[in-house]
C-alpha cells in the first residue's frame, strides 16, 4: 500500500507541475488524512492533502434512510465526509466566496484523495496562545467568522469547479450515533461493567429531546471542528478573514450553537468561564433575534453531548488503539461535561451519569 501509494503521489504532484517540488511532513491528527508542506525549487510553499480513500467506511447518500445509513457504517450514519476531497473543494469555495480564509485549491484528484492547498502558514490559534498571544482578539475574530456565517441560510449543495457536496442537517440520527459512542468505548476504557438495558434505555430517553432541538434548530451553516487547533491567524488580513480555516470537510447544516460549542469548550485548552460567558455575549449581541434563553440551554445541552462523544469516540477509543496522548485531554472534558450539567434542566443527565460513571471512573 505504501510504495502504491507514494507512487500515485509521485505521478499527481507531477501532472500538478510540481514535480520537483521538496516534501516536509506535518503534524496530522487522529483521522486517516496526512499533510505534508511543498516547497518548490524557488522557495514557494504549498501544501498537499493526502487522504486515501480505501481507509474511510461509506459516507451518507442525501437520500438514505436510517437504517441505509447504520448498515453503511459511523461515517454514513454520523454524517461525516470520509475526508472526501470533493467535501473540501467545495466547502473551502463556499467559505472564500463569503470572503474568509479557507485555503485556495491549486489543484485536487477527488479519485486518489489528492489536493494542493494554499499554504495559510504555522499560526495556529492554539500555539500563539500558547506562546504568549493575547487570545482575546482571536477568540473575539472566531465569534466574528460565525456571526457572518449564521447571516444567511446555507444551500442544499455546495459547488465548485464541477464537484458537487450534499450540505445534509446535523440530525437525530446523527446526534444519537455520536453520543452514543460513549456507550461503546468508556466502560471499556474505565474499566466499568458494560452499560445495561435498563441504563441504555433511560439514556435514550434522557437524550432523545436534546437531539429533536438540535435537528430542529439545525439552520446555519457548521465547521464541525471548529476549535484552536483548526483555526490560523492572518493578522495581515481584515476583520474575519483574518481567521484562517482548516479541517472543514464534515460541515453540514446544525444548530447555531455547534461550532461555539467546540470553541468555546475546547478539549484541547483550557477556556475560562469568563472568556465563554463573553464570547457568547459577543455572539448573541450580535444576532439580537435570537432568543437568548433558550439558545443558552441549547448550547449547554449540546455540549454535554458533544463532550460524551469526544470521551467516548476520540478519546478513549484512540487511548485503546494505543495513542495515551488522548488521555491528558480528559479531564478536561469531563469539567466541561459536569458545569454544564449544572444546568437545572438537565438534572437527569446529570443524575444518569452519577449513578452509572462514578468520579473514580471520569479520568
Amino acid at each position: 500500500m505504501g510504495s502504491e501509494r507514494d507512487a500515485a503521489k509521485a505521478r499527481f504532484l507531477a501532472e500538478a507541475g510540481l514535480g520537483s517540488a521538496r516534501l516536509e511532513p506535518l503534524a496530522g491528527d487522529a483521522s486517516t488524512r496526512s499533510y505534508e508542506r511543498l516547497r518548490s525549487p524557488a522557495g514557494a510553499a504549498l501544501i498537499l492533502m493526502n487522504q486515501p480513500p480505501a481507509l474511510e467506511s461509506a459516507v451518507c447518500p442525501p437520500e438514505a434512510t436510517p437504517a441505509e445509513r447504520i448498515a453503511l457504517g459511523y461515517n454514513a450514519a454520523a454524517r461525516l465526509a470520509a475526508g472526501s476531497v470533493a467535501a473540501f473543494v467545495t466547502t473551502a469555495a463556499y467559505l472564500r466566496e463569503r470572503g474568509l480564509s479557507a485555503p485556495r485549491v491549486e489543484a485536487f484528484d477527488v479519485a486518489q484523495g489528492f489536493a494542493v492547498l494554499e499554504d495559510l502558514g504555522d499560526g495556529l490559534f492554539a500555539t500563539l496562545i500558547a506562546d504568549g498571544e493575547p487570545e482575546l482578539p482571536l477568540y473575539e475574530a472566531a465569534v466574528d467568522v460565525q456571526v457572518q456565517l449564521h447571516a444567511e441560510t446555507p444551500p442544499d449543495v455546495l459547488t465548485a469547479d464541477g464537484l458537487s457536496w450534499p450540505l445534509l442537517t446535523y440530525d437525530t440520527l446523527a446526534l444519537k450515533i455520536a453520543t452514543d459512542t460513549f456507550l461503546e468505548w468508556w466502560p471499556k476504557f474505565a474499566g466499568l461493567a458494560p452499560f445495561g438495558a435498563d441504563a441504555i434505555a433511560e439514556w435514550d430517553a434522557l437524550w432523545a429531546p436534546v437531539w429533536v432541538r438540535g435537528e430542529a434548530g439545525a439552520s446555519v451553516f457548521c465547521h464541525r471542528d471548529y476549535h484552536a487547533q483548526n483555526l490560523l491567524w492572518l493578522p495581515q488580513r481584515q476583520g474575519a478573514a483574518r481567521v484562517g480555516l482548516l479541517d472543514f470537510q464534515d460541515a453540514l447544516k446544525a444548530h447555531p450553537a455547534w461550532d461555539l460549542l467546540h470553541l468555546l469548550q475546547d478539549a484541547r485548552r483550557d477556556i475560562s468561564p469568563s472568556l465563554e460567558a463573553a464570547m457568547l455575549d459577543r455572539y448573541l449581541v450580535a444576532r439580537p433575534g435570537t432568543d437568548r434563553e433558550a439558545y443558552l440551554a441549547d448550547y449547554r445541552a449540546l455540549a454535554v453531548s458533544n463532550a460524551a462523544r469526544i470521551l467516548g469516540r476520540v478519546f478513549a477509543r484512540q487511548a485503546l488503539l494505543g495513542r495515551p496522548q488522548y488521555k491528558a485531554y480528559m479531564p478536561r472534558t469531563w469539567r466541561y461535561l459536569e458545569r454544564n450539567l449544572t444546568d437545572p434542566a438537565l438534572a437527569g443527565l446529570r443524575a444518569w451519569f452519577d449513578r452509572h460513571v462514578p468520579p473514580e471512573a471520569r479520568s
